[in-house]
């Protein structure tokens, strides 16, 4: 994340009898010291070691991690079978779709392992385990260091750590930083690469409620998909192979069909991404006046953009639905992240915070000598960054990532400097590696939709950013163009071999350092990206990087007796809490539950976002839902709980007191969307699928009895609830 976007606020949980314990990202290996007991207390019937176990099969085991931390996963049956969220895998089934065989529209159910497809580029990942490596990070650390000494000193450490704990290199292991660098820790994981498609609803299934409904609740979307995972015949990670075996994991998940009540309990396990849990109040003021509409102004404007061209066509459609979905999630997030940051007062609570850590530094010299730099080199941070936070947020989204174009090219022309090594070898591995950027990127590209998002995003960047903050090429546009974005990149769109797959192949063919420092399409890229990574403030940085590392150390000190858990940085974590109504405002109140009742209710099948298939439809009408409907007689299809999830979180299982799966989180709610940056007790809940639901698409509605017969099921009422 950019040194201008707002990072981190106070995360403040009292373990205690009589406070509700749905707050907090715990690490996985910390449960046996910090949340046991409460969580016990709460519903949980199986022990820290039955969650996390180095030695022996454990919870953990059945959690996966989906390329690098993009979504979460669980492991459902013995033969490697992935569950995960449909928008989790929305590349994918966009990727094996056209409109021949159009997967998003139409869904996808393989009735046998032969029918199931190689998902290319997507791994997923096992914790294996974690390691406390604090000590060794900061052995050199003092704290008369300047920051860049600082980083050094840690740089060091961190090989020196690495080859201690992988002396042969063998091992994946990542180390994190955690409460801005105060804390280390070590994670190792195992990586398997051939995974395959099994199985996705329809989008007016997995999708259901679109835009419109996003972030929203009430809900009726069943976000589901199925993957699984391949290795060789020693059960080890191994590159697709026809000879390949379906995984036999050490752990999976039984599926609890008995359905939720009020007060059960529910855990969360996963990769949430990030939070910003430690946020100052000067940091929430910079997002509500420039970061977020920022970013909503660009995205609105690329998303009407791409949206008349996929409503013109429905080979651009598919290729753009990815892009469209992945661009409008953040674009209401933001709308809505204002919203609760203004209705809750959250800059005032903040400011509440630092005035009483002030006073508690002013009473100790010691502790003035120690921290009391910490709030004024935040407030310089902010200070110095306030006048360029728009034009940062602009050079990376109307610019570096705002049409196609610029990112694609930057990518080419960083790798293409291998095509002109004297080392016939380096070559063609390079020409090898561009080959496959070349082809990934013109399977989901329109020459036309990205002329016209750049166009207009350009022209709204000229317009809305100070000249002394734009990209150098637009001295070029305004000079032989005469300012007209449209008059350039007719041009650019007509000469450049990069916005061409054939004439990109034919470079690679017989590749010249001329031809690609004369493109027009080369000049962008590069100046694009030079104004993005100039925004990169030393100074700046150095002060946001102490200043947050002494608040957070002091609050922790001056709260000794609360528990205080990391902001979310991808790493395994554990949430708890209550299945729970809530009163989102004045004279409304929301059910924990909704059923096949509501689909029925929303349908519009004039309107994208709310077809209901016609094969749905009967079914919900004939009331045919077997097994999985609930003991009130109705299908439900989501519920809501009080458990603390972000991105990352999505496809992450919802487990009961005993480690079966009730459901699956695919999302937050609207009135809560500030839960990034401070959790709200009383209004952040969690929405999930429930998992009968997700089963009954899978069994009457697609006919799979094959995914069916593979899983193991128990029915047992929920528990936990508290009086």
């Amino acid at each position: 994340m950019k040194q201008f976007q707002a990072t981190l606020i106070v995360a403040l949980l009292s373990i205690s009898s009589f406070v509700r314990a749905d707050e907090g990202m715990w690490l996985i290996h910390m449960l046996e010291r910090i949340a046991a007991a409460e969580m016990n207390q709460a519903g949980l019937n199986l022990t820290a070691e039955e969650i996390y176990d180095i030695n022996n099969a454990s919870l953990k085991d059945a959690i996966v991690r989906l390329n690098g931390g993009m979504c979460t996963g669980e492991v459902i049956s013995s033969q490697g079978l992935v569950l995960t969220n449909h928008h989790c895998a929305y590349d994918a089934i966009q990727g094996f779709s056209a409109p021949e065989h159009d997967y998003l529209t139409d869904g996808f159910f393989a009735m046998s392992l032969g029918e199931e497809m190689h998902i290319e580029d997507f791994e997923i990942s096992f914790l294996v385990r974690v390691d406390d490596v604090t000590d060794q990070m900061l052995a050199n650390v003092t704290p008369e260091m300047s920051e860049s000494e600082r980083s050094e000193a840690i740089r060091e450490a961190r090989g020196t750590v690495m080859e201690s704990l992988d002396p042969e290199g063998s091992k994946e292991i990542e180390i994190k930083s955690f409460y801005y660098g105060s804390e280390y820790y070590a994670f190792e994981y195992k990586t398997y690469l051939d995974v395959r498609l099994v199985a996705a609803p329809p989008e007016s299934v997995g999708k259901y409620g679109g835009d419109t409904d996003n972030w929203m609740w009430p809900r009726h979307t069943g976000d589901f998909s199925m993957l699984r995972i391949y290795a060789d015949a020693d059960n080890e990670p191994a590159e697709f192979s026809e000879t390949n075996v379906p995984l036999t994991p050490k752990r999976h998940l039984n599926i609890n069909t008995a359905g939720v009540q009020p007060g059960d309990y529910t855990m969360v396990m996963g990769y949430p991404g990030s939070t910003d849990r430690y946020l100052s109040s000067y940091g929430v003021r910079q997002a509500l006046d420039a970061y977020n509409p920022s970013v909503v102004a660009v995205r609105d404007l690329k998303l009407r953009t791409m949206k008349e061209h996929m409503d013109a066509d429905l080979g651009v459609r598919i290729q753009y639905a990815a892009k469209y979905a992945q661009t409008a999630n953040y674009w209401k997030y933001y709308i809505g992240q204002s919203k609760g940051l203004t209705r809750l007062e959250i800059e005032q609570k903040k400011k509440a915070l630092e005035d009483a850590f002030s006073a508690w530094v002013a009473q100790d010299p010691a502790r003035e000598a120690k921290y009391g730099e910490a709030l004024d080199l935040i407030a310089s941070y902010y200070a110095e960054t306030d006048a360029t936070v728009k034009g940062d947020v602009y050079a990376l989204e109307a610019g570096l990532i705002g049409a196609d174009l610029p990112l694609f090219v930057f990518r080419f022309t960083r790798m293409a400097a291998g095509l002109f090594a004297e080392d016939a070898e380096e070559v063609e591995a390079t020409r090898a590696a561009l080959t496959d950027l070349v082809q990934g990127h013109f399977k989901e590209y329109d020459q036309a939709t990205d002329r016209d998002v750049f166009v207009r995003l350009m022209t709204k960047y000229m317009d809305d950013i100070a000249a002394d903050q734009q990209p150098s090429f637009f001295s070029t546009v305004q000079d032989k163009y005469d300012g007209d974005f449209d008059a350039f990149a007719e041009k650019m769109y007509a000469k450049s071999f990069l916005v061409d797959q054939e004439r990109c192949m034919a470079f690679l063919a017989k590749p010249s350092e001329k031809t690609l420092d004369k493109d027009l399409a080369v000049e962008v890229g590069r100046s694009l990206a030079e104004r993005y990574f100039s925004t990169m403030n030393a100074g700046a940085q150095e002060s946001f990087d102490r200043g947050y590392r002494l608040f957070v150390e002091g609050l922790r000190e001056m709260q000794s007796d609360k528990l205080f858990y990391p902001d979310a940085n991808s790493t395994m974590r554990v949430t708890f809490g209550q299945v729970g109504a809530y009163d989102p405002a004045d004279a409304v109140h929301y059910d924990h539950f909704t059923t096949a009742n509501g689909i029925m209710e929303k349908k519009d099948n004039s309107n994208p976002e709310f077809v209901v298939p016609s094969r749905l439809e009967e079914l919900i009408r004939a009331r045919d839902f077997g097994r999985w409907a609930d003991a009130d007689g109705e299908l439900h299809v989501c519920f809501i709980h009080g458990t603390d999830i972000t991105g990352g979180n999505s496809g992450s299982p919802v487990i009961d007191g005993n480690g079966n799966l009730i459901g699956l989180a695919f999302d937050g709610n609207w009135e809560a969307m500030s839960g990034d940056i401070t959790f709200e007790e009383e209004l952040q809940r969690t929405i999930s699928v429930d998992i009968r639901y997700v089963m009954w698409v899978i069994d009457k509605f697609a006919g799979a009895q094959n995914l069916i017969d593979e899983m193991d099921f128990v029915s047992e009422p929920g528990r936990g609830s508290r009086q």
